[in-house]
């Protein structure tokens, strides 16, 4: 919502604050009514393709060691130059969608590209489509994957499920009997989630949808909840949930962002019993700071 250059020179600050560990997840917009409410009245192709302008612009900004001009449909700039440059070369861009046009501009701009919890088979067909599309730009290999997941453990896997359960009669209170309207949610993302629900409440060894079912994967009508569209689940032991985990990082996921429903009691739990026994199954190579919960 604010002009490239500006938010080039705003990370870039940020980066010398936190002493060069910023990153910035850039989000098109997935639901046409939401865009409109601040005034953004493109359609959801041009709000990708607005997208990769702004990445030019702002990675342009980033690099110029002069003043640049730019001239594009969404974007002109004449004659910039950012006192500021980041601390690294290049922060760091998470990316994430799943239609066509998401995944053109991943395949140009994406560092991490970021996924909700889906089958085995979802994940591993998303990361080959942003493989090749990061090989039609020279970017084979360039890209790495984030997995977000919402673990619900318990000593026991009874236990767990009991808690999945609950869980899922609190956001149906909350929710109040609120169901999106007009259908299917708009982003690809969301469908892509409730198609996965429709084949079944758990898939694989423990992916949960239920609350996916009950909320239809929409930002919109689970706004009361805090859930938004990043709403499947694993659910198990802390063990069978590492395992899961696993299953995921050898299709090729190296980043996990895990969440819980409880944030503070799910944070620590993650901490205590999930993360440890995941960094015991993968191997050291992978970063502490991949593995942290949020």
């Amino acid at each position: 919502m604010i002009a490239p250059t500006v938010a080039a020179r705003q990370f870039a600050t940020f980066d010398h604050f936190s002493d060069g560990r910023a990153a910035i997840n850039i989000i098109s917009g997935g639901d046409a009514a939401e865009q409109r409410r601040d005034g953004d009245f493109l359609d959801h192709d041009e709000r990708y393709a607005r997208t990769d302008e702004y990445l030019d612009v702002l990675k342009h900004a980033w690099r110029s060691r002069e003043p640049f001009d730019f001239e594009g449909r969404y974007y002109r700039v004449k004659e910039h130059f950012a006192q500021v440059q980041p601390l690294q070369a290049h922060l760091p861009i998470y990316f994430s969608g799943s239609s066509p046009a998401a995944l053109k501009v991943a395949g140009r701009h994406a560092d991490v590209f970021m996924m909700r919890g889906e089958p085995l088979a979802g994940i591993a067909e998303q990361i080959a489509a942003v493989r090749a599309a990061a090989a039609r730009h020279g970017r084979a290999g360039a890209v790495r994957f984030s997995l977000s997941v919402r673990p619900i453990l318990g000593a026991t896997e009874a236990e767990a499920w009991a808690r999945a359960e609950r869980i899922r009669d609190a956001v149906r209170a909350r929710l109040g009997g609120a169901r999106p309207a007009g259908g299917m949610p708009q982003n690809t993302g969301s469908q892509r989630l409730l198609e996965f629900a429709a084949r079944g409440e758990v898939l694989d060894s423990c992916l949960w949808t239920g609350i996916t079912a009950l909320t239809g994967a929409s930002s919109g009508a689970a706004a009361s909840t805090g859930i938004g569209g990043n709403s499947t689940a694993l659910v198990g032991t802390p063990e069978q949930v590492a395992d899961a985990l696993v299953a995921y990082h050898r299709l090729g996921v190296d980043t996990f962002l895990v969440r819980g429903f409880d944030l503070l009691a799910d944070a620590l739990q993650y901490g205590s019993e999930l993360l440890p026994r995941v960094r015991g199954k993968i191997p050291a190579s992978i970063p502490a700071a991949a593995l942290a919960p949020f």
